[in-house]
C-alpha cells in the first residue's frame, strides 16, 4: 500500500480525517470494529440500523461503508440498493459482513447489489483495515482531486476573466491614457494656481498684519515721548485702537470662513429688519468710506421689509459688500446702495464708480483669497477673503449673490437676493448715529486677579483696571492665580487659558474648589475663540468668555454689571 500512494503527503486533503460509517444491529459487532479500525486518520460513525444509516448518510459524506447483511427490518441488501440508486451515494465503496457465509448465494448477491467486497465474521482485522485502508485512501486522493479541479476551475475563470478586462483596458488604453494625462495637467495646474494663491496669501496676510502693526509701534514711541498734548495724546490713543480693531477683523474673517468651511458657523436666526441690517453695514464701513472721501447714498423703499435671518452675519456679508467697495474705488468717489422688494425676495444693490471687474474676473472675485490686483500692485488692503465670506453667508440664509461690471475703469454692481419673511407697510425708523460706549463707566470699586504668562498683557490689562478704579492683583501662571486667591480674596478673576504651571481651565476647576471660590466671577481672556473652546471654559466653570483683543468696553460693561448692587 505503501508503493501504491508514496506520494500522497504531497496532494491537498490527503492527510484529512476521512469518515467511515460502520453499519450492525449487534452494539458487540459495532464495538468490534471500532477497535479493529480505531485509526487517528478514521472519523468512524456508527449505526444500529438501516433507517439510521440512511440519516447518516443524509448529513455525512463517507469513504467507505462497513455493512452487515442480515440486520431486522431493513436488510444490508436493500440498504445498499437504496445507496446505489442515490445518485449522491451510488459511489460509496460498501463492504459486507456476514456470518453466514455461503459463496455462492451471498457473494453473487452481494456484488449485484454494489457491493466492492465481502467478508465473513468473525472478521479477520488485518484484512479489514488493509481494505478500509484502500478505499480511504482513494477517497482522499479523490477530494484531493476534486479539490485541484475546482481550484484550477476557478483559476482558469479567474484567468478568462483577467484576459477580458485586459482585452477591454486595452481597448480603451489610449482614451484613458489621454482622459488621465488631461486630469494630471489640470490637477497639477491647480494645484500649481492653489500654492501660488497660498504663497500669495501668505505674504499677504504678513503685509495686512504689518500695517497696523507701524503706526501702533510709531504711537507706542510717541507715548514714551514726554510732553504730549491732551489732543496728541487721544490721537495716539484711538489710533492705536482703530489699528487693533482692523487687526481683529482680519482675524475674526479669517476665523468664520474656517467655520463656514467646516460647517461649524451657526446663524442665530429671528425676524430682522433689512433696513436696519443696512443701515449697521453702512455705519460700520463708513470710517473706510470717510477715509477715502467717499459720497455714499442709501435708498429705501417705505414698505418694511423683514428677513429670517441672523442681523450680525447679514449686517457682517453686507458690510464686506461696502467695504470691498470703498477699498476699490478712487478717492472722492460715488457708493449707492438699494434695496427693493421683488417677487417675495429683498433685491439689495451695492454700487460703486470704482476701478471696475474684468468680465473673466466677475465669478473669481468671490473665490478665497481673490483680488483683483497683483500682490505688488495691491495697495487697497484686505485679505481677499470678504466677497467670499459674503457670498457664503448670503448662501446661509437662502440667497444668493452675483458680480456686475462693463469692464476696467467702468466701476461695479453687486446684487443680492435674500427671501423675505413678510412685508410690512409703514415709515422706516430714523437713522441713529453711532454712539460709542466709554470705557470709563462708573460702577464700585471691586478687587480683580489677573493671570497671564503674557507678562505685557497682563501688566497693560492691570494698570487699564487700576485706572478704572479696581483694586489689581497680577500673577503670571495658573498655579500663582490659585494661591492668590487665599490671600487677595477677589471678587473677579481674569485667567487666560493658554498658562504654565496650570493652564486656565485648571487653575479654574481649583478655584471653585477653594472656600468661596464659588462667589468669585470667573472670566476667560484668551486668543482662543472657537465654540469648541467656549463650550470647554464653561464646563471648567468659567462664567464669561472673551476673546482677546478685548474691547475694554465691554470688559467695562461687563465689570459694571458685576460691580451693580
Amino acid at each position: 500500500m505503501s508503493a501504491v500512494f508514496a506520494d500522497s503527503e504531497h496532494l491537498p486533503g490527503v492527510d484529512e480525517q476521512v469518515n467511515i460509517l460502520i453499519v450492525d444491529d449487534e452494539p458487540k459487532n459495532l464495538l468490534v470494529l471500532e477497535t479493529v479500525l480505531d485509526d487517528p486518520g478514521y472519523r468512524l460513525i456508527r449505526a444500529n440500523s438501516g433507517d439510521e444509516a440512511l440519516l447518516q448518510l443524509v448529513t455525512h459524506e463517507f469513504a467507505v461503508l462497513v455493512l452487515d447483511v442480515r440486520m431486522p427490518g431493513m436488510t444490508g441488501f436493500e440498504l445498499a440498493r437504496m445507496i446505489k440508486e442515490r445518485k449522491k451515494t451510488a459511489a460509496i465503496p460498501i463492504i459486507f459482513l456476514t456470518a453466514y457465509y455461503n459463496e455462492d448465494q451471498h457473494i453473487l448477491e452481494g456484488y449485484g447489489k454494489g457491493a466492492v467486497d465481502y467478508l465473513h465474521k468473525p472478521v479477520n482485522p488485518p484484512v479489514l483495515r488493509s481494505k478500509v485502508a484502500v478505499f480511504a485512501e482513494l477517497y482522499r486522493r479523490g477530494r484531493a482531486v476534486r479539490i485541484a479541479n475546482r481550484a484550477l476551475t476557478m483559476e482558469v475563470a479567474d484567468r478568462r476573466r483577467a484576459e477580458a478586462r485586459l482585452g477591454e483596458l486595452n481597448a480603451t488604453l489610449d482614451k484613458r491614457v489621454t482622459e488621465r494625462t488631461e486630469a494630471l495637467q489640470a490637477s497639477e495646474a491647480l494645484l500649481r494656481e492653489a500654492n501660488r494663491r497660498k504663497d500669495e496669501f501668505l505674504a499677504t496676510l504678513a503685509h495686512e498684519l504689518r500695517n497696523p502693526l507701524a503706526p501702533v509701534r510709531n504711537a507706542a514711541q510717541l507715548l514714551r515721548m514726554a510732553g504730549l498734548r491732551p489732543e496728541q495724546l487721544r490721537w495716539a490713543c484711538d489710533l492705536i485702537d482703530r489699528q487693533v480693531a482692523s487687526m481683529s477683523r482680519l482675524i475674526d474673517d479669517l476665523m468664520d470662513v474656517s467655520r463656514i468651511n467646516q460647517g461649524k458657523l451657526e446663524l442665530r436666526r429671528q425676524s430682522t429688519s433689512l433696513a436696519a441690517v443696512l443701515r449697521d453695514a453702512a455705519e460700520a464701513s463708513r470710517p473706510l468710506m470717510e477715509e477715502f472721501g467717499h459720497q455714499f447714498r442709501m435708498l429705501l423703499p417705505t414698505e418694511e421689509m423683514e428677513i429670517d435671518g441672523d442681523p450680525v452675519r447679514l449686517a457682517q456679508a453686507f458690510m464686506n459688500l461696502l467695504n470691498n467697495a470703498a477699498k476699490y474705488t478712487e478717492k472722492g468717489g460715488t457708493i449707492e446702495v438699494a434695496a427693493a422688494s421683488v417677487d417675495g425676495w429683498a433685491k439689495v444693490t451695492v454700487k460703486d464708480n470704482g476701478i471696475g471687474i474684468a468680465a473673466d474676473r466677475l465669478e473669481s472675485v468671490f473665490g478665497m483669497f481673490s483680488q483683483v490686483e497683483t500682490a505688488l500692485e495691491r495697495s487697497r488692503g484686505g485679505l481677499g477673503i470678504g466677497l467670499a465670506l459674503s457670498r457664503r453667508l448670503i448662501e446661509m440664509h437662502g440667497g444668493n449673490i452675483v458680480a456686475q461690471s462693463a469692464g476696467s475703469g467702468a466701476g461695479s454692481e453687486f446684487t443680492v437676493r435674500v427671501p423675505l419673511a413678510h412685508q410690512r407697510q409703514g415709515a422706516l425708523p430714523c437713522s441713529v448715529d453711532p454712539h460709542t460706549e466709554a470705557i470709563d463707566g462708573v460702577h464700585r470699586s471691586i478687587r480683580i486677579l489677573i493671570a497671564d504668562d503674557n507678562v505685557d498683557a497682563a501688566s497693560t490689562l492691570s494698570m487699564l483696571m487700576e485706572m478704572m478704579g479696581n483694586e489689581v492683583k497680577q500673577v503670571n501662571d495658573g498655579a500663582a492665580a490659585v494661591d492668590a486667591v487665599a490671600s487677595f480674596r477677589p471678587q473677579v478673576a481674569l485667567l487666560d487659558i493658554g498658562m504654565p504651571k496650570l493652564n486656565g481651565y485648571q487653575a479654574c476647576e481649583k478655584i471653585r474648589q477653594l472656600d468661596g471660590g464659588q462667589d468669585i466671577v470667573i472670566i476667560a481672556v484668551t486668543g482662543w475663540g472657537q465654540p469648541d473652546d467656549r463650550r470647554k471654559s464653561a464646563e471648567a466653570g468659567f462664567n464669561h468668555h472673551l476673546v482677546k483683543p478685548v474691547d475694554p468696553s465691554e470688559l467695562a460693561q461687563l465689570l459694571e454689571q458685576i460691580s451693580a448692587p
